[in-house]
């Protein structure tokens, strides 16, 4: 088995597809009207507006995710965090170094997801 992807389903297609383009620094692929995916090292994100899994009834529920993190390995936490631009509202917390050494931002996403900016420490004796 290989992991494909990590799907979130939102009313929102393209305010959630414009925030992850923000996030990620690049435009999303966008094979249908109802789904866009970001495609990188490792791991896919798609996004898909509710049309594309009407047939599982109330299953899934945008806009109401309060156990996953998206995280997102970035150089800089602080410069990625300050180009988003977010209000208060959207920082759960804004950067910091957490007692394991990484160096984290939590933000939510416009469906209210709780996405991760992180870096990790440097090797002890790099520069």
């Amino acid at each position: 088995m290989s992991f494909a992807s990590i799907r979130i389903v939102t009313d929102d297609l393209d305010g959630l597809v414009a925030f992850y383009e923000r996030v990620t620094g690049q435009r999303a692929e966008r094979p249908a009207p109802v789904f866009a995916q970001f495609t990188g090292p490792g791991a896919t994100l798609a996004i898909a507006g509710t049309a594309t899994v009407a047939m599982l009834g109330c299953a899934l529920t945008p806009a109401t995710n309060r156990s996953v993190f998206v995280e997102f390995e970035v150089d800089d936490v602080d410069g990625a965090f300050a180009e988003l631009g977010l209000t208060d509202d959207d920082v759960v917390l804004g950067p910091t170094t957490m007692p394991w050494g990484n160096r984290s931002a939590l933000v939510r996403d416009p469906d209210g997801n709780v996405v991760n900016l992180f870096s990790r420490p440097e090797p002890d004796g790099a520069a």
